[in-house]
């Protein structure tokens, strides 16, 4: 159990390759911060969630990774209007009641990272993933005026499935975003099975995978000329979004 009077932490399952652990540690010592700490909460199952809750009384805030941006929901207090229009929350308040209260940074941390890179003719996204992590690129491509197709294994009424995926898929879609996890280390020889040969120089190819630093994903999309992007910009600006919603 953390022993600091201001913990914060992670919550997620194998989440030993995490950025949060150390970012934050170095925020805290840029801040002359002793007193905080941020640990990761890696647990099997969502319902160990509020025994995390009942043994670290100190806990002030959380960020929830893969797999329970959904799965946290009901569990919480209040979800902000965002969060709950998303559905999913990747960051969660300790109200001074006792209260927890979830919100989503993500879809501000892609937005930011993605906004730089666009130009006129980027009008459509294909986001590759149905999880929690696509509903805030979904949402963050909403408010950037952009529309968007999601695509996953199992095809529902809201997307269409890997084998539908063709030429005439990336003449409409100019942006890829890859949602799942498929490249994250230690799997990094996994890859999303869309045809990469289909990509073009007036494509974006963005991952939210930070580590490795450039998956297959985006080796292949940028061989074909498309700008790529991985997850670590979109990752800090979310995490500073998170400590501003800790601290109001």
């Amino acid at each position: 159990m953390p022993k600091t009077k201001n913990c914060f932490g992670l919550l997620g399952k194998n989440i030993g390759y995490s950025f949060s652990v150390g970012y934050f540690a170095e925020k805290f010592k840029s801040l002359n911060l002793e007193d905080y700490e941020y640990v990761n909460f890696d647990i099997p199952s969502i319902e160990d969630f509020p025994n995390i809750i009942k043994d670290n009384p100190n806990l002030k805030g959380m960020n929830v990774t893969i797999p329970y941006k959904e799965a946290v929901m009901p569990y919480l207090d209040k979800i902000s209007k965002k969060a709950q229009r998303i559905g999913a929350v990747n960051t969660i308040k300790f109200t001074k009641s006792g209260k927890l209260k979830g919100y989503n940074s993500d879809y501000y941390g892609f937005k930011k990272s993605l906004k730089p890179l666009l130009e006129p003719h980027h009008k459509k996204a294909l986001i590759l993933g149905t999880g929690g992590a696509s509903k805030g690129v979904a949402f963050a491509l909403e408010e950037l005026g952009l529309t968007y197709t999601f695509v996953s294994r199992d095809a529902t009424g809201e997307s269409i499935g890997y084998n539908l995926v063709n030429a005439t898929t990336f003449d409409n879609h100019q942006i890829v975003v890859n949602c799942t996890p498929l490249g994250t280390s230690p799997n990094v020889d996994a890859f999303p099975p869309i045809p990469y040969e289909y990509f073009t120089s007036k494509h974006i190819a963005h991952d939210l995978i930070y580590n490795p630093e450039e998956t297959i994903f985006l080796k292949k999309a940028k061989k074909h000329g498309a700008k790529i992007k991985n997850g670590w910009e979109m990752l800090q600006y979310q995490a500073e979004k998170s400590w501003r919603i800790w601290n109001k």
